[in-house]
C-alpha cells in the first residue's frame, strides 16, 4: 500500500450565491484538483451567529455547504490562493493528512 502527504482544505459557505459552482469549475478545470466532495448542512451558524436551517415552514436557500478538496500540499496551497482571489471566500480552513491507495495521488 502506498502511502503520500496531502492537504484537506475545507471551504465553509452558503448555498443560494453563484460561488459553489465558480469554485468546482476553478478546482476542477484549472487547478485539476484530485479529489472534491460537496456537504450540504441541514443547519449551521456563523460569525454573525444567524443560525441558518431547513425546516418544513421555511425552504431556505441560505443552507450550509462545505467544499471540501484535497490534493498535494502544493496544488492546495495554488488552489486556495486562486479561489480566494477571484471569489468572495472567507472560511477556508485547512491540514495535513496521510492518504492510502494501491497508487499515489
Amino acid at each position: 500500500m502506498n502511502t503520500t502527504t496531502v492537504t484537506i482544505a475545507r471551504i465553509y459557505t452558503l448555498e443560494g450565491n453563484d460561488q459553489l459552482n465558480k469554485a468546482l469549475d476553478i478546482l476542477r478545470d484549472e487547478e485539476k484538483i484530485f479529489g472534491v466532495t460537496i456537504i450540504r448542512g441541514i443547519a449551521g451558524f456563523g460569525e454573525n451567529r444567524e443560525v441558518h436551517t431547513s425546516s418544513l415552514l421555511t425552504l431556505s436557500l441560505e443552507l450550509p455547504l462545505i467544499i471540501e478538496f484535497y490534493d498535494e500540499p502544493e496544488k492546495v496551497a495554488k488552489a486556495i490562493k486562486t479561489l480566494t482571489s477571484r471569489l468572495d471566500l472567507k472560511h477556508i480552513v485547512s491540514w495535513q493528512a496521510t492518504a492510502y491507495s494501491d497508487s499515489a495521488v
